[in-house]
């Protein structure tokens, strides 16, 4: 597959089918997307491509809002991407000029005379252009003049709605990691490096790996105790993952992510660490002693272990 940045690196080709989007989590019904645009290129003969953005155009055009929370990383989005075969995937820079283009100008110049174009795949609800301006009949008029087909692809539903990026922020920000990862169609990760703490979990016989972000864009599900499976050192190991501020022994102020890795010991500060979320356990809270948290804890261990035997969590599909 070809990562590029700009279109003279990419050639013009009248064959290719496209599609243009953000794609953020590269969720199933982004994939609906991208599989028929990779099976419809092939039919063609053609190479499929597709268009996305960098950075979010958001936090160009709502730049008041401050940074948005995303699902994957760009690096995330492009190796998903490839493990679905598509042939080239041309990351435009969204700026404000960028964003003054009009749903027409952009198709004529960056789709039909800079990558060229048979067929142009979209999702049922596809808007774009300037504020937005214009949907899939807009683009089927389009497509008439500038001689290109339009497929759209129909909605994936879950829970009787249509899957959405934004549902799926929802529902991880509400810390219902299991409804995020039924709309994702494997279960939501976060990574980053493991850095020094009070050591105070040790003291109570439940040590902790804290982690410190590596992408802070990347959204955080809710505050909670979560069951994850972690992988560091080459190793994989259940846990039991804290998204919170620690109310009962610190003063509530600063949020940690924090992992108690379940039959684990080993000394790994500086390790990179990656956590994938299976289940919610409970809020946090705050408790009136830390022996009634360490009986929590202990709760919480056994609830994780019960979990795990019986595999009663959402599974781990691959994210092809």
């Amino acid at each position: 597959m070809k990562v590029l940045r700009s279109l003279d690196r990419l050639g013009h080709d009248k064959h290719s089918v496209v599609t243009v989007g953000m794609f953020d989590g590269i969720h199933r019904a982004h994939r609906e997307i991208v599989r028929e645009v990779v099976h419809r290129a092939r039919m063609r003969e053609g190479r499929s491509v597709v268009v996305t953005f960098d950075p979010h155009p958001k936090e160009v055009v709502a730049s008041a809002r401050g940074p948005v929370q995303m699902l994957s990383t760009l690096d995330d989005r492009i190796e998903m991407l490839g493990d679905l075969h598509v042939d080239v995937v041309l990351i435009i820079e969204f700026t404000l000029a960028f964003s003054r283009l009009s749903a027409r100008e952009f198709y004529e110049t960056i789709v039909v005379r800079g990558i060229g174009v048979s067929e142009v795949v979209v999702g049922y609800d596809h808007m774009f252009g300037r504020n937005r301006e214009a949907g899939i009949q807009d683009l089927v008029e389009m497509g008439r003049t500038l001689d290109f087909s339009v497929f759209a692809v129909h909605p994936l539903a879950v829970d009787g709605a249509p899957i959405s990026s934004t549902r799926i922020r929802k529902a991880l920000a509400a810390g219902d990691v299991e409804k995020a990862n039924a709309m994702l169609g494997y279960a939501y990760q976060l990574g980053g490096t493991i850095v020094g703490g009070d050591r105070r979990g040790r003291t109570i016989g439940f040590p902790t790996a804290n982690i410190q972000s590596q992408h802070p864009r990347k959204l955080l599900p809710g505050r909670g105790v979560y069951l994850v499976e972690a992988a560091v050192a080459g190793t994989r190991a259940y846990g039991i993952m804290n998204i919170g501020v620690r109310p009962t022994v610190t003063a509530g102020l600063h949020q940690v992510l924090e992992v108690h890795l379940l039959d684990f010991d080993r000394e790994i500060y500086g390790e990179r660490l990656e956590v994938t979320f299976l289940r919610r356990l409970r809020d946090e809270r705050k408790f009136d002693s830390l022996e009634a948290l360490t009986a929590q804890l202990q709760q919480d261990r056994d609830e994780a272990r019960r979990l795990i035997t019986a595999r009663a969590f959402s599974s781990t599909p691959s994210k092809e």
